[in-house]
C-alpha cells in the first residue's frame, strides 16, 4: 500500500507572510500553526509529515522541526540541502527520514532533482553523517538511470523521484505520457537494484491515480495541492480525499 507523506511547508509560507518578525512573541496569536496542521493531517490518515528546513528559513524554521519531532506520532521526514547549518539541526533532532534535495535561493519551490553525480562527495558526506545517527536517508533525484546508480553507490536506501516534469506536462498528452514512462522506467530500475522508491513534486488530486497506475511507489510526498484544497474543505478532509485516491 502506497503511503502518504503530507508536506506542511506552504502552511508555514502563509504564516510567514504576516508573522515572520514576531514568531518569538508569546502574546501574539500566530496563524496558521504548521504543527496544528501536521497533527490534523495525521488524524486524517497521513503516514508521515514532511517539512523542508531551507538555508534561508523562508517558511519552516528550526523551532518547527523541534516541535514536530516532539508532537507528531507518525514519522518526521526532513527535507534539506547539503548545508552544514541545517545538518547540525538534523543531527540534533534526529528525524525518522531525511530527504536530501537541491536548493536555489531564487526558486519559489524545489525545481529539480539533486545532481548526485556532480555533488557526490558532498552529498555522501552528509548522507553518511545522518546514517550514523540512525536516520533513513533519501535522495531527491530526477528519473535518470545514472543519477539512480550514484544514489545507490552512496548507500542511501531510498530515492524520491522528482515528478515535476510529469506534473507540468498536464494538458499535453504526448509529453505527459513520455514523462510518465520515464518515471516508470526509472522506478523499475531503482527497485531492481534494491532501492526503495518514493516520489514527489507537483502530484495533485488530478494526476495521482495515473501516476500510481504506472508504478506502485512506496510513498508519495504531497504538499501544495493538499494545503490549497484545505482552504476550501479543511485540512482533515483534504488529506482524507488524497488518501482515498491513493488507496483507490
Amino acid at each position: 500500500m502506497t503511503k502518504l507523506g503530507v508536506n506542511i511547508d506552504h502552511s508555514a509560507t502563509l504564516r510567514q507572510a504576516r508573522y515572520r518578525e514576531c514568531l518569538d512573541n508569546k502574546e501574539v496569536i500566530i496563524e496558521p500553526n504548521p504543527i496544528e496542521i501536521a497533527l490534523l493531517a495525521e488524524k486524517a490518515g497521513a503516514d508521515s509529515i514532511t517539512a523542508h528546513l531551507r538555508e534561508d528559513r523562508r517558511h519552516i524554521v528550526d523551532a518547527d522541526i523541534y516541535a514536530l519531532r516532539e508532537k507528531i506520532t507518525t514519522k518526521l521526514n526532513l527535507e534539506m540541502a547539503c548545508n552544514e547549518n541545517v545538518l547540525n539541526v538534523a543531527l540534533d533532532v534526529v528525524p525518522d527520514y531525511v530527504c536530501l534535495v537541491p536548493e536555489n535561493r531564487a526558486e519559489v519551490t524545489t525545481e529539480g532533482g539533486l545532481d548526485v553525480i556532480t555533488n557526490y562527495d558532498k552529498t555522501k558526506k552528509v548522507s553518511d553523517a545522518l546514517t550514523e545517527k540512525g536516520v533513513v536517508v533519501s535522495i531527491f533525484i530526477d528519473p535518470d538511470e545514472k543519477q539512480i546508480e550514484y544514489a545507490k553507490k552512496m548507500n542511501a536506501p531510498v530515492i524520491e523521484l522528482h515528478t515535476g516534469a510529469y506534473a507540468n506536462a498536464w494538458g499535453n498528452k504526448q509529453k505527459r505520457l513520455i514523462e510518465l514512462e520515464r518515471l516508470k522506467r526509472a522506478a523499475e530500475f531503482a527497485k531492481s537494484i534494491g532501492l526503495t522508491v518514493n516520489s514527489g513534486h507537483g502530484i495533485n488530486y488530478q494526476n495521482v491515480k495515473e501516476l500510481l497506475g504506472a508504478f506502485n511507489f512506496n510513498e508519495l510526498n504531497i504538499g501544495h495541492t493538499i494545503i490549497c484544497r484545505s482552504l476550501v474543505v479543511g485540512i482533515e478532509k483534504a488529506v482524507a480525499e488524497m488518501k482515498s485516491l491513493i488507496n483507490g
